[in-house]
């Protein structure tokens, strides 16, 4: 760890993480773009994970989602172990494209599930929350006989408007935005960076070189190694 990158976190006032897959794959959930990723192995899965597939083919969907993206057994790293602590000084604010809860399980505050959370599960027909044990039995509600699903943003669903304005607001007050394991390619999650604090500095770490419209330092490195070095 450079000092002087060390430097910029114990300076700042408000510190910004942007993630995205990256920060889990060390639990164990793999990336869903990477070589060996979901959407690189199964050319569907876009489509698999959509509002109009899910209205079609509703135990399709299920099986799909229950076969793919749940990792219960998966437990937080570093990475959302040292961001949750500066969360918990009220010195930072995560927005997270993951839906997998590890955020939740590290004791995150000041966390926006950007794309939402799979262990969020409600009733399509009467709207009430279920247990995500109960989905992964059934994914029919036991009260009323409603389709049951997980609280995510599927394709052709827009974002929550509650998560844009948390977003953007933690965005506006931050002087320290950090992006970690995201290439920041996908939208709207990546058109947050537009609404950050002018007079913020952005710092990346990733292992591959990020190309952003924006000007921002690269610290090209595993985000487990940079985590496990930073001091909070």
């Amino acid at each position: 760890m450079e000092e002087r990158i060390q430097n910029e976190f114990d300076q700042a006032k408000q510190i910004v993480f942007l993630t995205g897959a990256g920060v889990s794959t060390a639990s164990g959930i793999p990336d869903f773009r990477s070589a060996n990723g979901l959407y690189t192995q199964n050319k569907n899965a876009e489509y698999y994970l959509s509002h109009a597939y899910f209205a079609s083919d509703p135990e399709g969907f299920y099986n799909f989602c229950k076969q793919n993206l749940y990792f219960p057994d998966a437990q937080p790293n570093v990475i959302h172990q040292k961001q949750a602590a500066l969360t918990n000084e009220n010195r930072g604010a995560v927005i997270t494209q993951n839906i997998d809860n590890l955020y939740e399980e590290a004791q995150t505050a000041n966390l926006v599930d950007f794309h939402g959370n799979l262990f969020n599960v409600y009733c399509t027909k009467c709207g009430k929350t279920v247990d995500w044990h109960e989905y992964l039995i059934s994914r029919i509600h036991q009260n009323c006989g409603g389709a049951l699903r997980p609280d995510v943003v599927l394709y052709d669903e827009g974002i929550k408007q509650d998560s844009i304005s948390r977003a953007v607001n933690y965005l506006a007050g931050a002087d320290l935005v950090v992006i970690v394991g995201t290439s920041m390619r996908v939208y709207p999650f990546a058109g947050l960076l537009d609404y950050r604090n002018p007079q913020s500095k952005v710092i990346a770490i990733n292992q591959e070189q990020l190309q952003l419209p924006i000007q921002f330092e690269m610290v090209q490195q595993d985000a487990v190694q940079f985590f496990t070095e930073l001091s909070v």
